[in-house]
């Protein structure tokens, strides 16, 4: 196939894993803050499972579930407020599971566009748990926040265990799932395959982490962002599409 053909596939297939993305990233961002909003509803927190306060959904900014977490701790509920933050952490996690779960499998890899739909679903979610675990452990404020000072743990705790969790999953799911989406739209196309890696570990590690950390983050927590420089290049280099083929 010539290399004409190939690049114009490539950008193709970029345009609409962008799209892609951006659609499911709103999705992920309004379901986020429901499931802060309605596990508080259903502690008897708030009174509505509804009434989250909306914001860019591109730029993920200015979204809150309008929960009053300062009053839930004054007032001795702290596993109500711990719950109510790590909530949308499990949700993360286990929508990411179960995305890897069916790219493993033999459905969904005959079903290229739907395998499609959950190799940028997993990006959306770890994306999430990239910036929390990462880059905000220690924040003192935000969904990690709020369970530590809910629960009287150190952050170092959801640092260690949550970095290591996160990290073997991401290996797993560069070195198995990142194959078999290049293997499906790009078997003989080199350019789409480093196209797929480097979106996937821009979005992963600046766009929906370090940047936001960086332009958002208050205090030297901010500094943690810079992680997702390093963090670039060095899953490009040992994700790189001539060591990981089906």
């Amino acid at each position: 196939m010539s290399t004409k053909i190939n690049i114009l596939r490539t950008a193709n297939y970029l345009l609409i894993a962008i799209i892609t993305f951006l659609v499911l990233q709103s999705c992920i961002v309004v379901i986020h803050e429901f499931t802060h909003r309605t596990t508080a509803w259903l502690l008897g927190e708030v009174k509505s499972p509804v009434d989250i306060v909306w914001g860019n959904p591109i730029t993920m900014t200015g979204w809150d579930e309008g929960v009053e977490y300062t009053k839930i701790f004054s007032q001795g509920r702290g596993f109500n407020g711990a719950v109510i933050g790590i909530a949308p952490i499990i949700m993360h996690t286990f929508l990411l599971v179960c995305a890897i779960w069916l790219m493993c499998g033999d459905w969904l890899f005959k079903r290229k566009w739907i395998f499609h739909a959950a190799y940028w679903l997993s990006i959306t979610n770890f994306m999430e748990l990239i910036a929390y675990v990462y880059m905000r452990a220690f924040s003192g404020h935000g969904d990690l926040g709020n369970f530590d000072v809910g629960m009287n743990i150190s952050p170092w705790w959801i640092f260690i265990i949550g970095s290591v969790c996160l990290t073997l999953g991401l290996w797993f799911f560069f070195s198995r799932c990142l194959p078999r989406l290049q293997f499906l739209f790009a078997p003989d196309n080199i350019y789409l395959k480093w196209s797929i890696l480097i979106l996937s570990t821009f979005l992963l590690f600046l766009w929906g982490s370090g940047i936001r950390v960086m332009a958002y983050v208050s205090g030297p927590q901010w500094t943690f962002g810079l992680i997702g420089i390093p963090a670039v290049l060095l899953c490009v280099w040992l994700f790189r599409p001539s060591r990981y083929q089906l």
